[in-house]
């Protein structure tokens, strides 16, 4: 057994989940993730790594609220306990100088993209991260990500932001505005990373996507994160989550999200009628 040390709402529909792991502290890696079961009828599910103290012993993710399972961690308080907590999975993202590497998150992404940009930061990349957001209030984790960016940018559509771009014309306009970008990274929701690879196509930056959004078992024995890559199939979970954006077959990645899509729904609609009559 797990236990929780913190589970708080950052934004509406996500929080943030700190876990004592003390022997998946020492070896996380950014770009890894971590499996979890809210409970012992729940299901595993994976979860990206936004941060972890190695002496502390802990490690911390962030999460949408989306069905049964991540509807059920939401409820979980400190000293709670959760009977299934494996990690580090997938291949570390890699890490090395690059030059000048442009970073974009959405949601839980934003979380997800802290690690990668401090380790790149402290491999002596100049970093630019862009954070998108549909509104202001569901900003969050900017200090944190300023102090392991040169400059952070938001996209957003919020009158009460100064950005009213969604996150391509973001990473196009800063793009123009630089003498060069040597990579791209994208983190968040399935049609953000892709069209952020399909603004940077034709600019000729290569670019890195994360699929952990497509993972269901997340250790290579269930294939619902089969997908297509250079032409070879690859399983997000264990050849990944990092890929080259260019190369996926995003058609077949949006149909293959949608796989669990009813039987998700009938699940989460059941579960709420049973605990909340």
């Amino acid at each position: 057994m797990a236990k929780i040390l913190d589970r708080r709402r950052l934004v509406p529909n996500l929080h943030l989940i700190e876990v004592h792991a003390p022997e998946v502290a020492k070896k996380s890696r950014p770009g890894q993730f971590v499996i979890i079961m809210p409970d012992e009828r729940g299901e595993r599910i994976p979860l990206s790594i936004a941060d972890w103290d190695p002496e502390k012993g802990s490690v911390t993710s962030v999460f949408l609220l989306v069905g049964t399972s991540t509807h059920k961690l939401s409820l979980l308080k400190p000293g709670d306990e959760v009977p299934v907590y494996v990690g580090p999975l997938g291949k570390p993202s890699e890490i090395e100088n690059f030059g000048t590497v442009l970073l974009a998150a959405g949601c839980f992404g934003i979380g997800a993209i802290y690690p990668l940009a401090r380790a790149l930061k402290k491999a002596g990349n100049r970093v630019l991260t862009i954070i998108d957001v549909k509104a202001n209030y569901l900003l969050y984790w900017e200090d944190k990500l300023k102090a392991v960016s040169d400059r952070v940018f938001i996209s957003a559509r919020d009158f009460a932001l100064e950005s009213k771009d969604y996150v391509p014309a973001k990473i196009e306009e800063v793009a123009r505005a630089e003498t060069k970008i040597d990579r791209v990274v994208a983190i968040g929701c399935t049609y953000l990373m892709y069209r952020c690879s399909e603004a940077t196509k034709p600019l000729g930056i290569k670019t890195i996507v994360s699929l952990n959004p497509v993972m269901v078992d997340g250790t290579g024995m269930c294939g619902a994160c089969r997908c297509t890559a250079g032409g070879q199939t690859k399983f997000a979970c264990v050849d990944g989550p990092d890929f080259d954006g260019h190369q996926l077959d995003w058609d077949e990645l949006f149909k293959r999200r949608k796989s669990y899509f009813d039987d998700e729904i009938r699940s989460l609609c059941y579960w709420e009628r049973t605990n909340f009559p």
